[in-house]
């Protein structure tokens, strides 16, 4: 048996190597950076610990064998490619590549994108998970390459990190192939970021593509400390702008700088810090529990059942390891932890019907 590369438990060390690199980024004191406080540091640990609770107590869950129904092939594919083609036409409408563009950038995210967003990243997981055929390896880069298009890199990360934790459980890579995949997704990450920085107009940038990843990742430790004595400020309003944002056109994260910064400006404040914004220490704990909870609840279900159940494991572990440092402020992200949340009651509801016991 093969160690879990991608068991909830990764999330753990994503954010002790996110740690690692923002504090590189504040000890060398790029653009300014100062380092943080010790309680910011633990914070962040007790934060941790709770995530690692409800990951711990989901196995205390024993899941059977039940019967599940997977998405037909041509039906997949046929989302797959309404999701590219959804995308495409986001772009066009658009009138250029937002990637090169600030101003461009800063009007992508449109519904178009939402749908485009919410039927391929489903879809094409799913698809690898019940199909792990190398042809479908195509639609992913694709679908890739035009939300890369975008300008944000978390949307391309999320992308083929979860493409790439199906296909550890479905196709069951070697370690060496495996390693190409992180290393290409390490890449792609900090190409796009790089040469989104550096097309917005309005700022200057000097900094190479590894300062400028550890300045990031600086930068946003800095205000999960400065929320730190915050905690409360904004009242609910992040988490009401996260399912709202679309109809309110509103940014959750430019509340955050707001609140932190005293101007608006988008800001990422790690995936402690709307939560410890909006209503304090017991929410951060009781987020980051819920959140460990379900990661093990799926990922527990996924090595049963596979197929679906394996993509949208996939997605929403993709998804929280992004939101390491930039914050659970993303509507289209908590539609995936629902379809998660269903899942699983779904399927510890059939289990304890149909095999007698789920626990």
């Amino acid at each position: 048996m093969r160690f879990d590369v991608f068991s909830p438990y990764s999330v753990v060390a994503v954010i002790i190597i996110y740690l690692s690199l923002a504090l590189t980024g504040t000890g060398l004191g790029l653009r300014g950076l100062e380092p943080p406080s010790a309680l910011s540091i633990i914070y962040i640990a007790t934060g941790t610990v709770a995530l690692i609770g409800g990951v711990y107590l989901s196995s205390g869950f024993r899941i059977g064998k039940i019967r599940t129904h997977e998405g037909s092939e041509p039906f997949l594919v046929a989302l797959v490619i309404a999701g590219i083609l959804i995308q495409a036409i986001n772009l066009y409408l658009l009138g250029g590549i937002p990637l090169l563009s600030g101003y461009l950038k800063a009007r992508a995210v449109t519904k178009l994108w939402f749908i485009s967003y919410l039927l391929f990243l489903p879809s094409i997981n799913i698809l690898l998970a019940a199909y792990p055929r190398r042809k479908y390896y195509i639609p992913l880069i694709m679908g890739a390459i035009l939300f890369a298009l975008t300008g944000y890199r978390t949307t391309v990360v999320v992308i083929l990190l979860s493409g790439t934790i199906t296909l550890y459980y479905s196709a069951r890579p070697s370690w060496r192939e495996l390693g190409v995949l992180i290393s290409a997704l390490a890449v792609a990450a900090l190409l796009v970021g790089y040469v989104a920085v550096k097309s917005i107009e309005w700022q200057t940038w000097t900094l190479n593509p590894v300062e400028l990843l550890l300045y990031r990742a600086g930068y946003t430790l800095t205000v999960f400390d400065r929320i730190i004595s915050l905690q409360g400020a904004t009242g609910g309003k992040l988490l009401y702008y996260t399912l709202t944002g679309y109809i309110h056109s509103t940014d959750p994260r430019a509340i955050v700088g707001e609140v932190v910064l005293g101007y608006s400006h988008s800001t990422t404040s790690t995936i402690f810090g709307p939560s410890l914004l909006d209503f304090g220490l017991h929410a951060m704990l009781f987020q980051m529990f819920i959140l460990g909870l379900l990661l093990g609840l799926m990922h527990r279900i996924q090595g049963v059942l596979d197929g679906f159940f394996t993509g949208i494991y996939s997605i929403i572990l993709a998804q929280t390891i992004v939101w390491v440092e930039t914050g659970p402020t993303d509507l289209v992200v908590w539609v995936f932890y629902l379809i998660g949340f269903i899942s699983a009651i779904y399927v510890l509801w059939r289990c304890y019907s149909e095999a007698g016991s789920c626990s």
